[in-house]
Protein backbone atom coordinates (compact mmCIF):
# COMPACT_ATOMS: atom_id res chain seq x y z
CA UNK A 1 0.00 0.00 0.00
CA UNK A 2 1.27 3.24 -1.10
CA UNK A 3 1.63 5.99 1.78
CA UNK A 4 1.66 9.79 1.04
CA UNK A 5 3.64 11.01 3.78
CA UNK A 6 3.19 14.77 2.64
CA UNK A 7 -0.19 15.27 2.77
CA UNK A 8 -0.06 13.16 6.12
CA UNK A 9 -0.08 9.60 7.44
CA UNK A 10 -0.27 8.41 11.34
CA UNK A 11 2.14 6.21 12.44
CA UNK A 12 2.25 4.28 15.31
CA UNK A 13 5.40 3.77 17.34
CA UNK A 14 6.88 1.88 19.94
CA UNK A 15 9.49 3.86 21.52
CA UNK A 16 12.15 2.51 22.87
CA UNK A 17 13.74 2.66 26.55
CA UNK A 18 15.53 6.13 27.20
CA UNK A 19 14.86 7.44 23.96
CA UNK A 20 12.57 11.05 24.04
CA UNK A 21 9.79 11.65 22.10
CA UNK A 22 11.64 14.58 20.53
CA UNK A 23 14.37 11.55 19.55
CA UNK A 24 11.59 9.63 17.86
CA UNK A 25 10.09 12.48 16.12
CA UNK A 26 13.74 13.59 14.90
CA UNK A 27 14.66 10.14 13.79
CA UNK A 28 11.41 9.65 11.98
CA UNK A 29 12.27 13.00 10.14
CA UNK A 30 15.38 12.28 9.29
CA UNK A 31 14.86 8.79 7.41
CA UNK A 32 11.82 10.27 5.76
CA UNK A 33 14.25 13.13 4.25
CA UNK A 34 17.26 10.24 3.76
CA UNK A 35 15.24 7.38 2.83
CA UNK A 36 12.02 8.89 1.33
CA UNK A 37 13.50 11.71 -0.52
CA UNK A 38 11.29 14.22 0.96
CA UNK A 39 13.81 17.18 1.94
CA UNK A 40 11.14 19.09 3.64
CA UNK A 41 8.71 17.84 6.17
CA UNK A 42 6.53 17.99 9.25
CA UNK A 43 6.34 15.61 12.26
CA UNK A 44 4.83 15.72 15.34
CA UNK A 45 4.14 13.45 18.01
CA UNK A 46 0.25 13.31 20.20
CA UNK A 47 2.09 12.84 23.65
CA UNK A 48 4.98 12.98 25.20
CA UNK A 49 6.18 9.94 27.09
CA UNK A 50 9.22 10.19 29.61
CA UNK A 51 12.43 8.48 28.58
CA UNK A 52 11.84 5.58 30.77
CA UNK A 53 8.74 4.67 29.62
CA UNK A 54 7.99 2.69 26.58
CA UNK A 55 5.33 1.69 24.08
CA UNK A 56 2.60 3.57 21.93
CA UNK A 57 3.85 6.76 20.93
CA UNK A 58 1.37 8.43 17.89
CA UNK A 59 3.54 10.35 15.46
CA UNK A 60 1.44 12.62 12.36
CA UNK A 61 3.39 13.24 9.22
CA UNK A 62 2.72 16.12 6.58
CA UNK A 63 -0.75 17.24 6.77
CA UNK A 64 -1.98 15.08 9.32
CA UNK A 65 -0.35 17.10 11.80
CA UNK A 66 -3.14 19.30 12.04
CA UNK A 67 -5.14 16.30 14.23
CA UNK A 68 -2.02 16.21 16.59
CA UNK A 69 -4.23 18.72 19.11
CA UNK A 70 -6.86 15.95 18.62
CA UNK A 71 -4.93 13.10 19.36
CA UNK A 72 -3.82 14.63 22.52
CA UNK A 73 -6.90 15.37 23.62
CA UNK A 74 -7.87 10.78 24.11
CA UNK A 75 -7.92 9.17 26.87
CA UNK A 76 -4.86 6.79 27.84
CA UNK A 77 -3.98 3.19 29.43
CA UNK A 78 -0.80 1.94 30.68
CA UNK A 79 0.71 -0.66 32.45
CA UNK A 80 3.56 -1.42 34.60
CA UNK A 81 5.27 -1.72 38.10
CA UNK A 82 5.50 0.97 40.98
CA UNK A 83 8.29 -0.04 43.78
CA UNK A 84 7.59 0.36 47.24
CA UNK A 85 9.62 1.30 50.13
CA UNK A 86 11.44 3.91 48.40
CA UNK A 87 11.06 7.44 46.64
CA UNK A 88 13.22 9.35 44.06
CA UNK A 89 13.46 13.21 42.78
CA UNK A 90 12.02 12.27 40.00
CA UNK A 91 9.47 9.73 40.99
CA UNK A 92 11.25 7.16 38.19
CA UNK A 93 13.69 5.24 37.96
CA UNK A 94 15.44 7.98 35.96
CA UNK A 95 17.23 9.30 39.81
CA UNK A 96 18.92 7.93 42.69
CA UNK A 97 16.40 6.91 45.37
CA UNK A 98 16.41 9.80 47.94
CA UNK A 99 14.03 8.25 50.44
CA UNK A 100 13.36 5.00 52.11
CA UNK A 101 9.90 3.93 53.42
CA UNK A 102 8.73 1.22 55.59
CA UNK A 103 6.54 -1.80 53.92
CA UNK A 104 5.64 -4.53 56.51
CA UNK A 105 2.39 -3.37 56.86
CA UNK A 106 1.47 -3.37 53.51
CA UNK A 107 -1.58 -5.77 52.68
CA UNK A 108 -3.40 -6.45 49.76
CA UNK A 109 -5.98 -4.74 51.08
CA UNK A 110 -4.30 -1.72 52.23
CA UNK A 111 -2.73 -1.71 48.77
CA UNK A 112 -6.47 -2.38 47.03
CA UNK A 113 -7.98 0.90 49.24
CA UNK A 114 -5.45 2.82 48.34
CA UNK A 115 -5.71 2.17 44.45
CA UNK A 116 -9.78 2.66 45.06
CA UNK A 117 -8.77 5.98 46.40
CA UNK A 118 -7.27 6.88 43.70
CA UNK A 119 -9.88 6.00 41.18
CA UNK A 120 -11.94 9.15 39.53
CA UNK A 121 -11.79 12.61 39.50
CA UNK A 122 -8.33 14.06 41.23
CA UNK A 123 -6.14 17.15 42.10
CA UNK A 124 -2.77 15.76 40.92
CA UNK A 125 0.67 17.85 41.36
CA UNK A 126 2.48 17.42 38.34
CA UNK A 127 6.53 15.95 38.88
CA UNK A 128 9.21 18.71 39.71
CA UNK A 129 10.95 16.92 36.80
CA UNK A 130 7.92 17.31 34.50
CA UNK A 131 8.05 19.82 31.58
CA UNK A 132 5.67 22.35 33.04
CA UNK A 133 6.85 25.89 32.86
CA UNK A 134 7.80 27.96 36.03
CA UNK A 135 8.28 31.48 34.93
CA UNK A 136 9.00 30.30 31.43
CA UNK A 137 11.33 27.98 32.34
CA UNK A 138 10.91 24.31 32.38
CA UNK A 139 10.36 22.70 35.82
CA UNK A 140 12.87 20.13 35.25
CA UNK A 141 15.43 22.15 34.48
CA UNK A 142 14.87 23.89 37.57
CA UNK A 143 14.90 20.75 39.42
CA UNK A 144 18.21 19.74 38.39
CA UNK A 145 19.37 22.68 39.51
CA UNK A 146 17.89 21.89 43.26
CA UNK A 147 15.84 24.96 42.86
CA UNK A 148 12.50 25.58 44.90
CA UNK A 149 9.57 24.04 42.85
CA UNK A 150 5.54 25.00 43.63
CA UNK A 151 3.43 23.63 40.73
CA UNK A 152 -0.35 23.91 40.84
CA UNK A 153 -2.48 20.71 40.94
CA UNK A 154 -4.00 19.92 37.72
CA UNK A 155 -7.49 17.71 37.61
CA UNK A 156 -7.58 14.44 35.90
CA UNK A 157 -9.68 11.74 35.93
CA UNK A 158 -8.07 7.57 37.06
CA UNK A 159 -10.77 6.08 34.56
CA UNK A 160 -9.64 2.33 35.96
CA UNK A 161 -6.87 1.81 38.72
CA UNK A 162 -6.12 -2.26 38.81
CA UNK A 163 -3.16 -3.88 40.14
CA UNK A 164 -2.57 -6.87 38.53
CA UNK A 165 -0.12 -8.43 40.58
CA UNK A 166 2.03 -8.08 43.93
CA UNK A 167 5.02 -9.29 45.13
CA UNK A 168 6.50 -6.47 47.58
CA UNK A 169 8.34 -4.09 46.70
CA UNK A 170 7.10 -4.38 43.14
CA UNK A 171 3.17 -4.06 42.76
CA UNK A 172 2.41 -4.22 38.97
CA UNK A 173 -1.18 -2.49 37.58
CA UNK A 174 -2.88 -1.41 34.63
CA UNK A 175 -4.57 2.46 34.67
CA UNK A 176 -6.51 4.02 32.26
CA UNK A 177 -6.63 7.58 32.58
CA UNK A 178 -7.27 11.07 30.81
CA UNK A 179 -5.43 13.51 29.24
CA UNK A 180 -2.32 14.92 31.24
CA UNK A 181 -2.03 12.21 33.88
CA UNK A 182 1.27 11.83 35.20
CA UNK A 183 1.35 8.19 36.24
CA UNK A 184 4.74 9.03 37.94
CA UNK A 185 2.80 11.25 40.44
CA UNK A 186 0.28 8.56 40.78
CA UNK A 187 3.04 6.51 42.19
CA UNK A 188 3.74 9.12 44.42
CA UNK A 189 0.47 9.67 45.78
CA UNK A 190 0.11 5.78 45.80
CA UNK A 191 2.79 5.41 48.26
CA UNK A 192 1.45 7.87 50.73
CA UNK A 193 -1.84 7.05 50.28
CA UNK A 194 -0.74 3.33 51.45
CA UNK A 195 1.18 4.93 54.45
CA UNK A 196 4.75 3.81 52.89
CA UNK A 197 6.16 5.72 49.24
CA UNK A 198 6.96 4.16 46.37
CA UNK A 199 8.19 5.12 42.82
CA UNK A 200 8.11 3.81 39.13
CA UNK A 201 10.12 1.60 38.51
CA UNK A 202 8.74 0.70 34.32
CA UNK A 203 6.20 2.23 32.41
CA UNK A 204 4.27 0.65 29.31
CA UNK A 205 1.57 2.84 27.57
CA UNK A 206 -0.69 0.14 25.93
CA UNK A 207 -3.31 2.52 24.20
CA UNK A 208 -4.30 6.32 22.99
CA UNK A 209 -7.98 6.32 22.65
CA UNK A 210 -8.51 2.90 19.85
CA UNK A 211 -4.87 2.86 19.28
CA UNK A 212 -3.44 0.01 20.49
CA UNK A 213 0.35 -0.96 21.33
CA UNK A 214 -0.16 -3.84 19.33
CA UNK A 215 -0.53 -2.31 16.00
CA UNK A 216 2.91 0.03 16.37
CA UNK A 217 5.90 -0.84 15.09
CA UNK A 218 9.56 0.10 16.22
CA UNK A 219 12.06 2.64 14.27
CA UNK A 220 14.31 -0.22 12.91
CA UNK A 221 10.78 -1.58 11.13
CA UNK A 222 9.84 1.55 10.08
CA UNK A 223 13.30 2.09 8.76
CA UNK A 224 12.70 -1.23 7.01
CA UNK A 225 9.47 -0.34 5.79
CA UNK A 226 10.61 2.62 3.84
CA UNK A 227 14.01 0.50 2.53
CA UNK A 228 11.29 -1.80 0.74
CA UNK A 229 9.25 1.11 -0.46
CA UNK A 230 9.59 2.00 -4.16
CA UNK A 231 10.07 5.96 -4.83
CA UNK A 232 6.75 5.84 -6.60
CA UNK A 233 4.67 4.71 -3.44
CA UNK A 234 6.22 7.28 -1.33
CA UNK A 235 5.65 10.60 -3.69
Amino acid sequence: MPFDFISGEILLIDKPLTWTSFDVVNKIRKLLRQKAGIPKIKVGHAGTLDPMATGLLILCTGKMTKKIQELTGFDKEYTGTFFFGATTPSLDSETPVSETFPVDHLTPQILLDAAKNLTGTIDQIPPDYSAKFIDGKRAYKLARKNREIILQPVRVTIHEFEITRISLPEVDFRISSSKGTYIRALARDFGKAAGSGAYLSSLRRTKIGEYHVRDAISVEQFEALLDSLTNQSLI
